[in-house]
């Protein structure tokens, strides 16, 4: 008998110690607050802070711009923002998404430019727990894929179905996109812009943990463990690597080899699930998210190929 409350007390222990391991991964990882406004607070750092002018310019210029707030509600029940830059009738529509606790003004400012630059309109998104839209789980492209089906229905319905569409995004909002390229998504979706995405939401968790503690592959087995719990999804349910082997529509893929966040490598991987449907675009030494900035003459050919390439097809 003994040994049987020994036995049941350690199993109760070892209960306790997973809940609370995966919880407090759960609040770093995936939890959200969302309570204030980020649009100013760029990345800083030695490989940042030789852009910190450039990045703010943009910022504080799109802050400037006039647009529509619009609103949808997702597959969950979530009420979703977007703002829409729309300039003349029937130009395409670049659908743009923020990344990782960012918002679609801080992350998209350049992006944002330079579609309007082209006399296209442009809808900025800020993801489901991200900037004005509500929730408090990010899900790291797993829930917010099905967003993007989303924000891409809407336009087409509103503008008509003729809508040139390109969705884009940078780092959690490229792997978010790439990740919504194996889905049912409208015709109208012509080609597909990822800046510096990772190739699976486990694999980036785990790399960042890596450069946060020393014992991080003691964390890695609560990963799933706190993403189902408490986040309520499945952290293996879809990758970028997996979904774009699947994919039609065409896309470009930039990444900075100078990324110590996103790892070059992550790039590399999703290439080479379908090479026939990616154009990738190395920038030698840019940090992450900052591929415009480093070589910005090579970024603007890139995806204005891309987008004058699809914008027929």
């Amino acid at each position: 008998m003994l040994g049987l409350w020994i036995a049941l007390a350690a199993l109760g222990l070892l209960i306790l110690i997973t809940l609370g391991v995966s919880l407090w991964i759960f609040y770093i990882a995936f939890y959200n607050k969302n309570d204030r406004d980020v649009s100013r607070d760029v990345l800083t750092g030695k490989d940042y802070d030789r852009f910190h002018d450039e990045m703010l310019g943009p910022i504080d210029s799109a802050l400037k711009i006039p647009f529509e707030e619009v609103y949808i509600t997702s597959g969950d029940g979530l009420r979703l923002f977007g703002r829409i830059y729309f300039q003349r009738e029937g130009a395409p529509f670049h659908i743009q998404f923020n990344g990782y606790r960012g918002n679609g003004i801080r992350d998209f400012s350049g992006g944002l430019q330079l579609a309007l630059g082209t006399g296209d309109n442009v809808l900025l998104v800020d993801q489901r727990s991200h900037g004005k839209s509500e929730g408090h789980v990010i899900s790291f492209g797993v829930k917010e894929r099905a967003d993007v089906a989303s924000w891409s229905d809407y336009i087409v319905r509103r503008f008509g179905p003729n809508t040139v569409i390109f969705v884009e995004g940078v780092s959690m909002g490229a792997a978010t996109v790439l990740m919504a390229s194996d889905l049912e998504l409208p015709k109208n979706v012509a080609g597909i812009v990822a800046d510096c995405p990772y190739s699976s939401p486990y694999k980036i968790i785990c790399e960042v943990a890596r450069h946060m503690f020393k014992l991080s592959w003691l964390a890695r087995p609560f990963v799933f463990t706190a993403a189902l719990l408490f986040g309520h999804f499945n952290v293996f349910a879809s990758s970028a690597e997996k979904s774009v082997k699947n994919t039609k529509v065409p896309i470009i893929l930039i990444h900075g080899t100078g990324d110590n966040f996103v790892p070059f490598q992550m790039s590399r991987d999703i290439y080479a699930a379908n090479p026939d449907m990616i154009t990738f675009v190395p920038v030698e030494g840019a940090p992450h998210g900052l591929s415009c900035l480093q070589d910005r003459e090579k970024y603007t050919k890139a995806v204005f190929d891309f987008w004058n390439k699809n914008i027929s097809k």
